[in-house]
C-alpha cells in the first residue's frame, strides 16, 4: 500500500485515508460501517476523488442502502472488479461518469508502465483532461474490424452479469461495451456472454472491447480459448471488436478507461479508442 501512494503523490496528489476498519471475515468490515464510511468520503467537500485500496468482494451489499441523492457532488472513482458494482449504479441511478483505472495496491503499487503497474498517460489524461479529443491505443487486437461511436459503459464482465434483474442493472444501449475478467474457464466466459447474450445485452451495442482476460488459459490444450470463444459469439454482432486491452485485471500496464462519456471505437490493428468529450470538468 506505500508503494501506491507514494505513486499518488509522485503524480501530485494529496492522499489521505478516507477511513479505515477492521476486516470481519472476508469482508474488509461490516457493511454498516463500509457504507458510513463510503458515503462520508462520497459528501466529503475536501475530496476530489476516491481511489479503491483493491477488489475482492463486498461492494454490492452496499447497493441496497445508497440513493441518488447522496450523490449531488460529482468525485473521481477509481477502480475495477469488485468497485464495477459501484460503477453500474453511479451510471445507472445517478449518470456520474467513473473510471476503470488502477487501484492503489493493484495497480498503482506496482508504478508507471510496467507489469502489473499501470498506464500514467492515460490516467492523467482520463482525470484531467478537461477537453475531450484524446486518443487511446487500446493495445489489443481487432477481432471484427470497423468504427462506431458510443457511451463507453462496462467492467467486469462477473460484477455485471450479477446486476441483471436489479435496478442498477446495465442499459447497453448504445454502448461501446467494456467486458473483462480474470482465471475464468473459457467455457465460463461462454456462459457469461450467452447470458448476456439471452437476456440483450448486446442487441444494441455499437462495438465492444475485450481484455486480456489473464489466468482463463483452456484446461485441455487445443481446447477453445477466451478469445475463440468471444469471436465466436460477439463475431455475429456486426460491430467493431478488440481484444486482449489491458484494461481492468491485465498483465500489461493497465490503462484508465472513462465510463460514461462518449467516444468513437476504431477497431483496426490494435484498437483504439477516441474521447470525443471529457470526463471531468475544469
Amino acid at each position: 500500500m506505500r508503494m501506491g501512494i507514494f505513486e499518488l503523490r509522485r503524480l501530485g496528489f494529496d492522499v489521505v485515508p478516507a477511513h479505515e476498519f477492521l476486516p470481519s471475515g472476508y469482508f474488509a468490515a461490516p457493511a454498516e460501517e463500509r457504507l458510513e464510511g463510503f458515503l462520508g468520503a462520497v459528501r466529503n467537500p475536501e475530496f476530489d476523488g476516491l481511489v479503491a485500496l483493491r477488489g475482492g468482494y463486498g461492494s454490492t451489499y452496499l447497493l441496497d442502502s445508497l440513493r441518488p441523492e447522496d450523490f449531488t457532488s460529482p468525485k473521481c472513482i477509481i477502480g475495477y472488479s469488485d468497485i464495477t458494482a459501484l460503477h453500474t449504479f453511479l451510471w445507472q441511478q445517478c449518470r456520474w461518469v467513473t473510471f476503470q483505472g488502477p487501484m492503489l495496491t493493484a495497480g498503482f503499487d506496482h508504478g508507471p508502465n510496467d507489469l502489473r503497474g499501470f498506464d500514467d498517460d492515460s490516467f492523467l489524461n482520463a482525470i484531467s483532461n478537461v477537453s475531450g479529443n484524446w486518443s487511446l491505443n487500446l493495445r489489443g487486437e481487432s477481432l471484427a474490424a470497423g468504427e462506431a461511436e458510443g457511451t463507453v459503459l462496462g467492467g467486469c464482465l462477473t460484477m455485471l452479469q450479477t446486476s441483471l434483474g436489479t435496478p442498477w442493472e446495465l442499459d447497453t444501449d448504445g454502448a461501446i461495451l467494456v467486458l473483462e475478467d480474470t482465471h475464468m474457464k473459457p467455457y465460463q466466459v461462454d456462459r457469461t456472454l450467452m447470458h448476456l447474450k439471452q437476456t440483450g445485452k448486446f442487441k444494441n451495442v455499437c462495438g465492444i472491447i475485450l481484455g486480456e482476460f489473464p489466468g482463463s488459459e483452456p484446461p485441455i490444450p487445443g481446447s477453445p480459448t477466451v478469445r475463440a470463444v468471444c469471436k465466436h459469439l460477439l463475431g455475429p454482432l456486426g460491430v467493431p471488436i478488440v481484444f486482449g486491452a489491458p484494461i481492468g485485471h491485465a498483465e500489461r500496464a493497465m490503462l484508465t478507461i472513462p465510463l460514461g462519456v462518449r467516444a468513437r471505437l476504431r477497431a483496426t490493428g490494435e484498437g483504439s479508442l477516441e474521447f470525443l468529450e471529457s470526463a471531468v470538468k475544469d
